[in-house]
């Protein structure tokens, strides 16, 4: 339903009204079309095969001088090492003050699967692939390419949102898998070469502290944040108007309100997985 501003107010009030009524009505739209878009993904899945696999092909390794190098996959490889460094050297040298740096594999184990790796791959998925997304669909827009789309009769917002929200989901499982190892492998390489801590005293406390139910919650996390990043970034870009410099600006509020989302997203999840007891037991 779409609101109107009364015109018999006072000038001052009937500017906030109006304020306050585009605002609903920008809510009420973005709404619609989130509901739109996952009603829309067992079409897209049924009918647009060949598109889910052109755009899942395209997410992962990238297209054309990004391609050469892997894209995402390669991306989220580096992102994830140089936080899997960070841990090693944070937490070898803050164990160390307290003298139990044996315990660096324990911080790997821990902190990397629950936190770090999906904050990690979330930046990446929306400076990556919903960036990419949003501008796809902006030019698209302008260039009334999705009008057209609409006249020949193919449903637009499952042919182009619905798709993109389900290879999304998809390229973003495998990224977490190898972001999660490239982490572990930085993390366990820069504290046995760089700082000389044993291998064994490494893995013994990583593999004591590592648990399979903090990867299927860290995976699920994963996913959904996914789910939420794709719808932004395809609803911006869905919506994007007033020429190259409106796809530009669309690009960038999609990026912005997806990290910030998608932050909070995690935050929320994250206490309600662990906030009780954080599934934590240091000695049994």
């Amino acid at each position: 339903m779409t609101l109107s501003a009364p015109s018999n107010l006072h000038p001052r009030l009937q500017r906030t009204t109006k304020t306050l009524v585009a605002e609903w009505n920008r809510i009420g739209s973005q709404t619609r079309f989130y509901i739109t878009t996952l009603a829309g993904v067992p079409d897209a899945i049924m009918h647009y095969r060949s598109e889910l696999f052109r755009l899942i092909a395209q997410m992962g390794l990238g297209s054309g001088a990004l391609a050469v190098i892997g894209g995402t996959v390669v991306i989220v490889g580096f992102l994830t090492m140089t936080t899997g460094a960070i841990v090693a050297v944070q937490g070898y040298n803050e164990f160390a003050s307290v003298g139990v740096e044996a315990l660096t594999g324990f911080a790997s184990a821990f902190f990397n699967p629950r936190e770090i790796v999906p904050g990690t791959v979330m930046v990446a998925l929306a400076a990556t692939i919903g960036a990419g997304s949003t501008a796809q669909l902006g030019a698209m827009r302008i260039n009334e390419e999705i009008d057209a789309l609409e006249v020949i009769g193919i449903r637009s917002v499952s042919y182009l949102a619905s798709t993109r929200v389900v290879a999304g989901v998809v390229v973003a499982i495998p990224l977490f898998f190898v972001g999660l190892i490239t982490a572990f492998m930085a993390a366990r390489l820069g504290t046995t070469v760089v700082y000389g801590q044993g291998s064994g005293v490494f893995d013994h406390y990583f593999n004591t502290f590592l648990s399979t139910s903090d990867l299927l919650w860290a995976l699920f996390e994963v996913a959904a944040v996914a789910v939420m990043i794709m719808l932004l970034c395809t609803f911006y870009g869905y919506t994007a108007h007033g020429g190259p410099a409106g796809v530009g600006e669309a690009v960038g509020r999609a990026v912005r309100a997806s990290m910030v989302v998608a932050s909070m997203l995690i935050v929320v999840m994250t206490f309600a997985i662990y906030g009780k007891s954080g599934n934590f037991h240091l000695a049994s």
